[in-house]
């Protein structure tokens, strides 16, 4: 979704795709709703409130920091092609091809996604004043400097990576900052007495609904970042993304529940569900050149890697990851971005035997990679030693619900 900005701003503006951008926006928005859902049903009922406040916060404190400080770093005139330049409290005039309005509104449901992915990592006993704290530094600057790299036109766009909605640019940012917080506030209480233990979820219900939401969302995300509808051109992008993006969650859902069924004996729902969602986010990143029939091969691949992923996190890496965030958005967003450099019909090895694109790809990947782990290492060691990343010990015993917010959602 790399956008360019205009020299001169047009004298009107298209209002069928304006119309497009914002309903899409809406849908992303929507997501939100769907990132609670899951991460409520997959961790204890004792911390549902906490939960979804941190939900509900890291969008509206991303909102008013992308708005202030983030849209210029991500999108303002290049700076050597590694940074935009500065505009406080959106001031200035881009010359877009939509109102420049309808193009910050959509950038800010974008960069939302990528601070909740961090809730999910980090459930269950980080504290509500740090995440508060760290959601703000990564819609002020983490987010949007990698992001400028790719869409704003840095450094990578110059390159030619290609990461069309945000495999790489939101899902594995967001992952990347998901595993330094989880390894260094460190597991639950219990859950590593020898062997990994498993700690269910209190409502599958709610998981479910939430990946359907998700699901949902996602053709806001994805076809919307097409940026526009007009013209049989843009018609024919949108429904193509449309098919892809729906076939690769489908097929992620389909690998992953057979995959676990082999393996556990039983068709597993929260692997299934994180199947789905693991074939979305591969996906993302090329499902405006990837043809339908490879992109059932994407979603298979991911729902297949999801699985050992989430059983290498958590048994032989040994890092708490109560949603599996961190193997959904970021191994699948990983994988999903170097697949791009094997499946494009144009520029892919798979069909012209040419590996500049793979390579790029994995430049692309391995930049952004080092820039959000070395950053949320800065940001979570020192909020750890000021403030402190990790409730007490009583408090992750009885709950977050409680101590952090004084209320319950089961009351």
């Amino acid at each position: 979704m790399l956008y360019t900005i205009l020299n001169t701003s047009p004298s009107t503006f298209d209002s069928l795709d304006t119309v497009w951008i914002l309903i899409c926006a809406c849908l992303v928005m929507f997501m939100q709703a769907g990132f609670a859902l899951v991460e409520v049903g997959f961790t204890r009922s004792k911390n549902a409130v906490n939960i979804l406040m941190k939900n509900m916060m890291d969008f509206s404190i991303g909102s008013v920091a992308f708005w202030l400080i983030g849209y210029g770093i991500m999108f303002g005139p290049s700076i050597s092609g590694l940074i935009g330049t500065i505009d406080i409290g959106f001031q200035n005039h881009y010359g877009l091809e939509i109102p420049d309005n309808a193009f910050l509104f959509f950038q800010t449901v974008f960069c939302a996604t990528a601070a909740t992915i961090v809730s999910g990592a980090v459930a269950e006993r980080a504290k509500f004043t740090t995440y508060l704290i760290f959601s703000l530094f990564i819609g002020i600057v983490i987010y949007p400097v990698s992001g400028h790299w790719i869409w704003g036109g840095g450094w990578l766009s110059e390159l030619g990576f290609h990461d069309f909605a945000g495999s790489t640019v939101v899902h594995s940012v967001g992952a990347w900052l998901g595993i330094v917080g989880a390894k260094m506030l460190g597991p639950r209480l219990g859950k590593y007495n020898g062997k990994a233990k498993a700690i269910p979820g209190h409502n599958l219900v709610f998981g479910t609904l939430g990946v359907f939401i998700l699901w949902f969302g996602w053709f806001g995300f994805n076809p919307g970042s097409q940026l526009a509808a007009q013209g049989l051109e843009n018609a024919n992008a949108i429904s193509h993304i449309f098919i892809t993006t729906n076939l690769s969650a489908a097929s992620g859902a389909i690998a992953a529940m057979c995959l676990s069924w082999k393996r556990y004996k039983f068709p597993s729902l929260s692997m299934t569900l994180n199947g789905a969602l693991g074939g979305l986010v591969a996906i993302t990143a090329g499902c405006d050149v990837i043809s339908p029939r490879d992109a059932i091969f994407v979603g298979i691949l991911a729902g297949v890697t999801l699985i050992f992923a989430v059983e290498i996190i958590d048994q032989k890496l040994r890092i708490d990851d109560p949603v599996g965030a961190i193997s959904v958005h970021g191994v699948c967003g990983v994988l999903g971005t170097l697949l791009v450099g094997i499946l494009d019909p144009q520029e892919g090895l798979l069909y012209t035997g040419d590996t500049t694109l793979l390579l790029t790809q994995l430049v692309g990947v391995a930049a952004v990679a080092a820039w959000a782990l070395s950053l949320g290492w800065v940001m979570f060691y020192t909020l750890k030693r000021t403030i402190g990343l990790r409730v007490t010990k009583r408090e992750e015993e009885e709950g977050l619900d409680i101590y952090e917010h004084g209320e319950s959602v089961y009351n």
